[in-house]
């Protein structure tokens, strides 16, 4: 029992530093399924949210912009903070916003 909670905190230790170099996911350009990967608390559902808002909507223009995405709040934001990048390329090409 002893050796098996060992084995996992040294598996849980060396995730770690895995998680915190994490590259950051393009809000913008990301697919559902690299959202619900790469951020926190985003499972499929919110992932879908956020790709429908952002077709409805045109890109992102902050991250902070994705508390207007049904589920996403602040402290959502705030877990991921660090992991979210909003790219320059898609502004050029964004449609208007109604």
């Amino acid at each position: 029992m002893i050796r098996l909670f060992l084995r996992s905190l040294v598996a849980c230790i060396c995730l770690i530093p895995w998680l915190a170099f994490a590259d950051p996911v393009d809000i913008n350009s990301a697919s559902a399924e690299q959202l619900s990967e790469s951020l926190q608390g985003v499972g499929p559902a919110k992932a879908a949210a956020i790709v429908a808002y952002r077709e409805q909507h045109g890109p992102f223009r902050s991250p902070q912009e994705l508390t207007n995405v049904k589920g996403i709040g602040d402290s959502l934001l705030e877990k991921n903070q660090g992991l979210i990048k909003v790219g320059q390329a898609e502004h050029a090409a964004a449609p208007q916003r109604r």
